[in-house]
Formats: C-alpha cells, structure tokens, sequence
C-alpha cells in the first residue's frame, strides 16, 4: 500500500525549476529581448554576450554550417565563422573570423539547447550594421552618390549605396536600366565626361529607384558590385569596349535598313526612279539612317539578291511607273500588298501568337498602313495627291517582313505625266515625301519599341 506524501509533486517541481536556474547560471545564459531590424525577437544574453539564433535570423540572412564553418550571406557580405561547441569560449576572441576579406578576432558562432547561435556585434561588424544591446539596427539603403569616369572605349558610372539592395539591369532599346530595389534618393539627371554614357538619369519608380544610361548601336555593358565597410559601390560599364550580350534583333531598333528599290522602266528616257530613290537616299543618310539602293545605273541586283535584300529591310519601297499596255491612267499611286507572304515564318508570326521580340522581325500589316498614310500625307503636303491601292503580285512586297510599299510615281504611257516627271521639282517633292515618312515611321517604330527588353541580371 502506497502512501501519498502531501507536498511531494510541488516539491519536486520546486527542485526541478533550481537545478534548472543552477544549470542556467552555471553556464551564464539569460534570455532577453532583442529588436532585430524593427523585429522584435527573443534573444540570449552568453557570458555577457548577446546572441540571436539562426531561426530569428533567417528572415535577415542566408545562414548555412559545413565542416565547422557557418557561412553568412546577405546584405552583400558573406562572413565566416568557425563553430566553436564551447560556449564560453565562443564568446571570447579565441576564433579568428572573416569578415568579406577581413580576417579579425572576434566572437564566433556555437550551440545552445541544440541550437545555432550567432553573436550580434560580431554580425554588425560584417555587415556594416549598427548594434547596441538589446538593438540591431540595419542602415536605411539609400543612394548616396553617383560617380563616372570617361575611358577610350569605356565609360563607367559607379553608384554608390549605403548598403546593399538587389540590382536588377536590362537593356531597353538604346538604353540600360537599373532598378534598385527598395532604396531612397533624389531623382535628378546627371551628366558625365564620357563619349558613350553621357548622362545618367535617376527616376523614382514606386519603391524603387531606376537609372536609365544612354547606350550607344553596337556598344555592351556590364554591371557588377564592389563590397565596402561602409555600403557598396554599383559600377556600370558601358561602351563599344564591352562585348554586347543583347540579342542581334535588338539592334533592328537603333540601326534599320531602309532598302528602296528603283525599277527600270524600259522606252523611258530619263530614269527618274532611280533620281527619287537617290535624292531620297541622300537626304536620309544625311540624317544618320542606314539606306541601300539596289542599283546605281542600268541592271541591279539579280533576283535572288534582291529578295535577300528585301528580307533584311525593316522598310522596303519599291518605285515604278505605270506600264498596262493601253491603259489611260495617270498620277501617282501608293501600292500595299495583301494576301499571304512567301515565308511561312512571316505568315505564322502574323498570325499567331506574339513571342519575345517578334515585332522586330515581322511586323504586323498595320505597319505597312501605317507607312502608306505617312507617304500619302508627305505627297499632299507637297501638293500631290496620291491615290491607294492594294497588290499581290510583286514578290519583293511579299518577302519584306517589316512595313513594305509600291511607290507608283506616274505613267510610263502618259505624256504628262512623263512631262511632271522630268522637273526637278517633282522630283525633290517627291524624294523629299519618300525620306520624311520613312524617318517618320521608324523614328516612331523606335519609341513604341524603346521598352522592348533583353534583361541582364540580378545583382
């Protein structure tokens, strides 16, 4: 027979909880309260040291242990700490630490309860944070300055943080952004010394800062981070001395070939499409385009140089003259092409679906209206009507997968019309109509496209 003993349950919780206070004190370990980065977490207080554990750091920072070392990564740092299982002397400087490249004594990581500890001030140290007991408090990330220097074939601009964000870069037509994540700073353009990077222009984008650089045809960039104990420096390398890793089709936006094809109207005796399509050409050029004629006098290129050529336009402008056997027609007409293309690639990215980049290698129709209208509206300016019509039978229209246009400059049977045709007026009205609407419309295709991007990376 048992006898209860009143008293004894309490009692022995009673000693419990003091070999449990005496454990405690033994090894000098306190609980307390800590404000982790505007959080409030709990954390030890170990030989007069505070800690906080992996699992309320983890929201902060990237915390892994292999052979006896913890890797810290965050707020880009990484720091190494050796894992020192004697907690009194983890919280000496016995262990040697690193800190980015620094190598310094300081107090190192261990083991309470099964748990992986890390001490505070050893952290602020590596992560350029400040500390106080019972307050971890991070710096506000903010843009501090910006910076360039002007090279042979590279400029660079250097931004530099207080601390580290994610960097996102991509190059937007003939531009870089960067969006800086979560940072504050003054949005304000600056100018530079650089030949490639002329200005930098810093913009607020909800949370975010962007920095929009200037990037010249043929020019890369690269962007890369510089850790410093008081922040980090973002630094951005632009010029015809980078290697570009932006896809080719890019390059449609900031350089497009312009191709005008003359035809050689046979029994005419001056070539007066070839004259429009030079002055044309001439006046474009002049302008910084990029402008292939296909012939200089008599025969031009051969067929399948033709198509070719046709094929790598991001305009194409073919100019004749009326030539149906006793026909009575006269004035000068803008052809669109209709019906389905030679290539199956043009017909299916017309069809289907948009993909990454597919306006700049196939244009929808509304391109070639687009185009049509400009020219209709230059010859009107200049005092000639110009009618609209639709064809399907030139094959160079049909293989052209940008805006493509028959330019019908008159009548080949219509006196007067050959008599209009001769003037050198008529004929600077019209080149001067061929070279403002095509300037028109590519300098307008290349706004509407200046946010088509290649992204980069994330820093």
């Amino acid at each position: 027979m048992r006898l209860r003993v009143p008293g004894r349950r309490t009692a022995l919780s009673a000693a419990a909880a003091s070999l449990l206070l005496i454990g405690l004190a033994g090894a000098q370990i306190a609980f307390s309260r800590l404000n982790l980065a505007g959080r409030d977490v709990q954390s030890i207080q170990l030989y007069g040291a505070e800690y906080a554990s992996q699992s309320n750091l983890s929201g902060l920072l990237s915390i892994s242990q292999d052979s006896g070392v913890v890797r810290v990564t965050g707020l880009g740092h990484t720091l190494l700490l050796p894992l020192d299982e004697d907690q009194q002397r983890a919280t000496t400087s016995f262990n040697t630490v690193q800190l980015d490249t620094r190598r310094v004594q300081g107090r190192t990581a261990t083991i309470v309860n099964g748990n992986l500890y890390l001490p505070l001030d050893t952290l602020a140290s590596g992560l350029g944070a400040q500390y106080e007991q019972g307050k971890f408090t991070l710096t506000a990330p903010k843009l501090v300055s910006v910076s360039s220097r002007a090279g042979r074939d590279t400029d660079r601009v250097v931004l530099d943080l207080s601390r580290d964000v994610p960097v996102q870069d991509e190059q937007r037509g003939d531009r870089v952004v960067l969006t800086l994540k979560g940072i504050q700073g003054d949005a304000r353009r600056y100018t530079t010394r650089g030949a490639f990077v002329p200005s930098a222009e810093v913009a607020r984008s909800g949370s975010d800062l962007t920095v929009t650089l200037p990037l010249p045809a043929s020019s890369g960039y690269r962007v890369f981070k510089v850790v410093r104990g008081s922040g980090v420096r973002v630094v951005v390398d632009a010029g015809p001395g980078v290697a570009s890793s932006a896809p080719a089709v890019l390059s449609r936006i900031n350089s497009p070939l312009i191709v005008l094809d003359p035809a050689v109207v046979p029994g005419v005796s001056s070539d007066v499409t070839l004259e429009v399509a030079r002055q044309a050409a001439q006046l474009l050029t002049e302008k910084g385009w990029r402008v292939r004629v296909t012939r200089d006098g008599g025969a031009g290129l051969n067929r399948e140089e033709l198509l070719t050529l046709a094929r790598q336009s991001d305009v194409y402008l073919a100019l004749d003259l009326g030539r149906l056997p006793g026909a009575r027609r006269s004035g000068v007409t803008v052809y669109e092409q209709t019906g389905r293309a030679g290539s199956q690639l043009i017909n299916a990215l017309r069809g289907g679906s948009s993909a990454p980049y597919s306006t700049l290698v196939v244009a929808g129709a509304g391109s070639t209206r687009r185009l049509g209208e400009l020219l209709r509206g230059e010859l009107k300016g200049g005092g000639v009507t110009a009618g609209q019509q639709s064809i399907s039978r030139v094959q160079s229209l049909g293989e052209a997968p940008q805006a493509a246009l028959l330019l019908e400059l008159g009548w080949a049977n219509n006196a007067q019309d050959l008599a209009t045709l001769g003037s050198a007026a008529r004929q600077k009205i019209l080149s001067v109509a061929v070279a403002r609407s095509v300037a028109t419309y590519l300098t307008a295709r290349a706004n509407n496209n200046a946010n088509l991007s290649a992204p980069g990376g994330t820093q």
